[in-house]
């Protein structure tokens, strides 16, 4: 009996001091956005840091990596750079995933390795996160069908320009709106469906340009499910004089810019989400994980419509940038 009690303290006495380094040196946690130019990302970092500073204050040591693609459709750089990460063993990740297919490798990679994951944003097609911290990007689509809907008294012609293919939040929130239309509105009609915008506000304008070209004389309103597709359709309404309410504008972005776009009408609705939220949660996550406690697997950090009328509502100008 003495033998297996002699080992006991043996190992106890070499693992004390390598865990209590463990906890001297804190976490690296990387921080891994869809892209790096707009300005959601850059919500998304500083909850990440509001979450760093939060844990320092109370005395433990979070160091934040901010590192992703430059354009949202650059899968193989954003695999790249979790591929890297895993290399230098950092504590933990957090993930916009710009495709919920591309980065299930990597990711998976990153859980064999022992290094936990959270989803931000975006949904991912696995099981290796261990917490999935995002809107429920259908319901948003459903706000923008409802708040259109109403604007044009359940009557006329739509047009919904998408995202890009493979991106899930985008793809969530097309659906939910294609799907609140036919539900609550059947004498609406979709002009077209089918067009992709692209990662940029430049990719995103000639697709606009294109439809606008071909329905500019029948189409009463418009969505558009993300930053650069906002942008975009934006600025070719208002080349062709068609800004300030003569089509309806529904848009997705946390963007100060898109606030005068309300406030001249330009715009008749913006989505908006919590992205500090989810930065924050986010690292809190990762870092309560590496504890030892219990995180939860989903969560909902919640959407809400903005329009001209309650910009300065505190709910909603709680989740705009400062100018």
């Amino acid at each position: 009996m003495k033998l297996p009690l002699l080992w006991l303290l043996f190992v106890v006495t070499i693992a004390l001091p390598t865990a209590l380094k463990a906890a001297e040196r804190g976490y690296t946690i990387a921080v891994i956005p869809m892209g790096t130019t707009h300005e959601y990302w850059k919500l998304i970092h500083a909850g990440a840091l509001k979450a760093q500073a939060e844990f320092q204050k109370n005395g433990v040591a979070v160091e934040i990596i901010w590192k992703g693609p430059l354009r949202e459709d650059d899968r193989d750089q954003q695999v790249q750079v979790v591929e890297n990460f895993i290399g230098r063993r950092v504590s933990g990740i957090v993930l916009a995933p710009l495709d919920a297919h591309a980065l299930v490798a990597p990711v998976e990679q990153a859980a064999r390795a022992g290094i936990p994951v959270a989803i931000v944003d975006s949904g991912l097609k696995s099981t290796a996160p261990i917490s999935v911290i995002s809107t429920d990007n259908r319901a948003g689509g459903r706000l923008a069908a409802r708040r259109l809907g109403t604007l044009l008294n359940g009557k006329g012609n739509v047009i919904l320009l998408r995202v890009q293919v493979g991106a899930a939040s985008a793809e969530q929130r097309e659906e939910g709106f294609l799907s609140e239309l036919a539900a609550s509105f059947p004498d609406i009609k979709v002009l077209s469906s089918n067009q992709h915008g692209g990662a940029t506000r430049d990719t995103a304008l000639a697709a606009s340009q294109n439809l606008l070209n071909r329905y500019r004389t029948q189409v009463d309103g418009i969505f558009t499910p993300n930053e650069s597709t906002t942008a975009g359709m934006l600025l070719a309404l208002n080349n062709i004089g068609l800004g300030g309410g003569k089509v309806r504008l529904i848009g997705f972005a946390n963007s100060q810019k898109f606030v005068e776009a309300l406030q001249h009408q330009d715009l008749q609705g913006l989505i908006l989400q919590d992205p500090v939220k989810m930065g924050y949660l986010g690292v809190k996550t990762i870092v309560e994980s590496l504890q030892g406690k219990k995180v939860s697997p989903a969560v909902d950090t919640g959407v809400v419509l903005a329009t001209a009328e309650n910009l300065k509502d505190p709910t909603v100008a709680a989740l705009l940038p400062s100018p």
